[in-house]
């Protein structure tokens, strides 16, 4: 193993369309939702072990979710953890992961990873990672892991890439970053050829993507290179509480990487989704004769088909005349809708909240 090599683990999501599993208090990232013994969190963490250093592997996440992270991660210490007191977007809790790698070691080069990202392949996966890291620490490039397309997906943004423009290796110079697309847009994209989806995970020496922040984001860069001497140190904590809430709150994506001339991309096939939704986990879940999904011994159907169905192992389920429908049990909650509408979940969590507070959320 390197021991110039870190991940960035991003785990400070609420996974709002995931309710009503996935609460404020205890986000899907959390939460064993592929009911194997294990949270999305551990299986990232675990995911790595093989390729980083345990004493290498950082968690970023939101302040209220440390004792989280450190009940389902006992071998991490509260320096690999950094608690945001904000919900700044990734612009600036990568800077500020920048920023404290470089006072660690300035020769660090770090994969950022989501922490509720499913990853079937992991040899291949952490294959190209490997490649991506002794890429980027031998140049100045800022490095993204897309995924290639196998449909028009409007739910990804893309990656437009140079086909004439690889090394011997196969990594790509970027051209452009596309936002979620239409349908049509989606469509010319596949044809194309040359674009990929946009999975969010990314690979960097310290040292490039401070350099880009200076040039491209040089706000966020100097509010939190004030507390440079402070980085891992006690004094730490106070200094972020105090300064970080001052940053901008953008993405990684529009304030460094849409204006960056030095972006390369390693088009990978290694079984990812982002299991951004209950649809998403039925897709890559194992169906049974009918279609269905059962994340309980304890459901009885009838005429019941393509079906997600999450409840207490404890409770009997009997289901009648239901075709491509969630149904979720969850805490005090329980939700049954149209799997076709469940880009809507998110709007009716907003709709309880008015109703009935924070209780069910």
């Amino acid at each position: 193993m390197n021991p110039n090599h870190y991940v960035a683990i991003m785990a400070g999501g609420v996974g709002s369309r995931f309710w009503p599993a996935s609460r404020e208090a205890k986000p899907k990232q959390f939460l064993d939702i592929l009911g194997i013994g294990k949270s999305l969190l551990q299986m990232t963490y675990d995911r790595f072990l093989p390729l980083i250093p345990k004493e290498n592997i950082f968690i970023v996440s939101n302040a209220a979710y440390k004792n989280l992270i450190k009940a389902q991660l006992p071998d991490v210490t509260d320096n690999q953890i950094l608690s945001e007191p904000s919900r700044n977007n990734t612009a600036p809790c990568l800077a500020y992961m920048a920023l404290k790698l470089h006072a660690l070691n300035p020769d660090a080069t770090f994969v950022v990873a989501s922490s509720d990202h499913l990853i079937l392949k992991e040899d291949i996966f952490l294959k190209d990672v490997k490649q991506a890291l002794d890429f980027a620490s031998a140049k100045d490039t800022l490095v993204t892991l897309g995924i290639e397309p196998k449909s028009p997906n409007t739910g990804y943004g893309y990656i437009q890439y140079n086909r004439h423009d690889a090394n011997k290796d196969g990594i790509y110079k970027v051209v452009s970053f596309k936002e979620k697309p239409n349908l049509e847009s989606a469509k010319e994209f596949l044809k194309a050829g040359n674009y990929i989806w946009n999975a969010g995970i990314f690979i960097w020496s310290v040292k490039s993507l401070l350099k880009s922040f200076k040039r491209n984001a040089e706000d966020i860069y100097d509010i939190l290179k004030q507390g440079e001497k402070l980085y891992n140190t006690e004094g730490e904590q106070d200094f972020i509480n105090e300064y970080y809430p001052a940053t901008r709150s953008t993405s990684i994506d529009y304030a460094i990487l849409e204006k960056a001339d030095n972006v390369y991309t390693i088009p990978g096939d290694f079984g990812w989704s982002d299991l951004g939704t209950w649809g998403a986990l039925y897709d890559e879940s194992k169906k049974n004769e009918e279609a269905n999904v059962f994340q309980s011994d304890n459901v009885l159907a009838f005429d019941t088909t393509n079906c997600l169905v999450r409840v207490p192992s404890e409770k009997l389920v009997v289901l009648r005349g239901l075709d491509d429908f969630i149904v979720v049990d969850e805490n005090n909650t329980l939700l049954i809708f149209p799997k076709s509408k469940e880009q809507e979940i998110k709007l009716v969590t907003e709709a309880v909240k008015k109703w009935k507070g924070s209780d069910y959320l």
